[in-house]
């Protein structure tokens, strides 16, 4: 039971990840069909963020009382209804809609998995969880070079209505093969868990909260719109873009994988500090045009941003899991909707040199507030 309790949640992880990222590949041929600028471009697609984080502090209670084999499928549900919507869009509002149902539905697929885990998991759980996440990112993979070659024989359109049905039935196996607690161990639905209040006062929860924003923020809308889009703008074809996004994705896997050995081993504030500040050297190379070592960098570094939910949990009680890691998430999500939109308008406006610089200058505001939580850990 429990290996098959890891393998749905994570196969419902891989298909968020696999959605969040599909529009880096499909940018140039969304504009072209419907007329979509890059502020228009941006804000579609960070919608899926937006709808996402709208329902994260809420989710955190459901999830906390009613357990995630109902929450998470239902969930799914919506998503597929979204991804339909989107496959069969022909204007700007009807693909916005879809955009956004699509990340309502897969609000859950992590945060579900999380909650579900503490309890299957109690021992083990920063190792099991970076496994799901690890293997879950290789949705990033099929939305890179297998995307660009399956969109060329089915269109994008194809793409979305196969996609609604593969989530469906995820969503059905789940409801059907999971339980939300191991045999023997009480689920506490229903029962008072603590509120919202406990967990927003924590203000060292707050300065990861921030870090999440801008490091889980600035590597989001890179992987799933604009490093696609920079490197289209630079002249290369859907192929080589795909190729750079595999390297992105794929070593943000190996990232995802690495980021829980080495938190356990050296601590979780030293390797986040570490991370952001690599992750923030391949913007650095990115500006200059090193696309090669600014992908790679990027992709492995960036994945570490999921630290922020591990140290999370290490910040609240136990009975304020599920707050505490969907308030986390919130600021994560909600920073990738602010800065995907954002860096359309700015390189709208004024260029991708002026965007990657500001959100470059954003991590490192970040990290200079988290420095004293990085020295109250030592």
């Amino acid at each position: 039971m429990a290996a098959r309790i890891f393998f749905l949640f994570t196969l419902g992880y891989f298909l968020s990840y696999f959605y969040r990222s599909a529009n880096a590949v499909l940018a140039k041929d969304l504009s072209r069909e419907l007329g979509l600028g890059p502020a228009e471009l941006g804000f579609m697609t960070s919608l899926f963020y937006l709808a996402f984080a709208s329902v994260q502090l809420p989710l955190g209670g459901l999830l906390d009382r009613l357990g995630p084999r109902t929450v998470t499928p239902a969930l799914l549900l919506v998503a597929a209804l979204g991804s339909l919507v989107f496959g069969l869009a022909h204007s700007f509002p009807v693909l916005a809609l879809g955009r956004a149902l699509i990340g309502m539905g897969m609000a859950a697929a992590l945060m579900g998995s999380l909650k579900a885990f503490s309890l299957w998991f109690p021992k083990n759980y920063a190792t099991v969880s970076t496994l799901l996440v690890g293997l879950g990112a290789t949705g990033g993979l099929l939305a890179a070079t297998p995307l660009a070659l399956l969109k060329e024989a089915l269109g994008w359109r194809g793409v979305f209505l196969l996609g609604a049905s593969v989530v469906v039935l995820v969503a059905l196996a789940l409801y059907l093969g999971v339980r939300d607690a191991p045999p023997g161990v009480a689920w506490p639905g229903g029962k008072e868990q603590g509120s919202l209040g406990e967990v927003v006062r924590n203000g060292r929860l707050l300065r990861v909260a921030f870090l999440g924003f801008a490091f889980t923020g600035g590597f989001l809308s890179l992987q799933t719109l604009w490093a696609g889009a920079y490197a289209y703008a630079l002249g290369l074809e859907a192929v080589q873009v795909g190729n750079l996004l595999f390297l992105y994705s794929g070593l943000a896997v190996l990232g995802f994988l690495a980021s829980g050995y080495l938190a356990d081993r050296l601590g979780t504030a030293r390797v986040l500090l570490a991370s952001a500040l690599l992750f923030a050297l391949g913007l650095l190379l990115l500006l200059l045009q090193a696309l090669v070592p600014a992908y790679a960098l990027l992709g492995f570094f960036g994945a570490f941003n999921i630290l922020t939910l591990t140290q999370a949990r290490e910040l609240v009680a136990a009975h304020l899991v599920g707050r505490g890691t969907t308030l986390v998430n919130l600021f994560g999500i909600g920073g990738t909707f602010l800065l995907q939109w954002g860096l359309g308008v700015a390189v709208g406006g004024w260029g991708y040199a002026l965007a990657f610089g500001g959100l470059l200058a954003l991590l490192l505001l970040a990290l200079a507030l988290y420095l004293p939580l990085l020295q109250r850990s030592g």
